[in-house]
């Protein structure tokens, strides 16, 4: 889990205007996050089968939010991933 500081600081970084919280582009970057962190975990608990799950829901929800958004706006999606460096 990542804390509300960490999670304001990425909203704040890939937000679109001042109230922007839950643009596409911003929910990609703070499940991002959320993926990062659980990685750190996982290499410390190697059995832990039931976060694994978790973890393989997140990706496939980010992954389906960064479809929609290449095939909406192109450009965004081509922003995003090299920001976040996703798909190299």
């Amino acid at each position: 889990m990542i804390s509300t500081q960490t999670k304001a600081t990425v909203i704040a970084a890939h937000r679109a205007h001042a109230t922007d919280c839950g643009s596409t582009e911003v929910q990609i970057a703070v499940l991002t996050e959320r993926i990062n962190s659980l990685q750190g975990h996982f290499k410390e608990h190697k059995r832990d089968h039931a976060g694994r799950r978790g973890l393989l829901l997140l990706v496939s929800k980010r992954n389906r939010l960064l479809r929609y958004l290449a095939d909406t706006r192109r450009e965004c999606y081509a922003t995003l991933i090299k920001k976040l460096g996703l798909r190299k």
